[in-house]
């Protein structure tokens, strides 16, 4: 079962600022989040690490 990262997680493990990452998941070039609940979302390990990996 893959772990689901928070914001601050993807933040911390990418570098990249919170409007950046909303920027790119709009644009189709950063995973989309999965909806945790009302006014929650996360990111799926596995797929931030392919986009850093494939970014290498």
């Amino acid at each position: 079962m893959d772990s689901i990262l928070r914001l601050h997680d993807v933040l911390r493990i990418t570098g990249a600022s919170r409007s950046s990452i909303y920027l790119w998941v709009s644009a189709g070039i950063f995973p989309q989040p999965v909806k945790l609940g009302v006014r929650a979302v996360g990111w799926r390990r596995s797929e931030v690490q392919q986009w850093l990996d494939d970014r290498r």
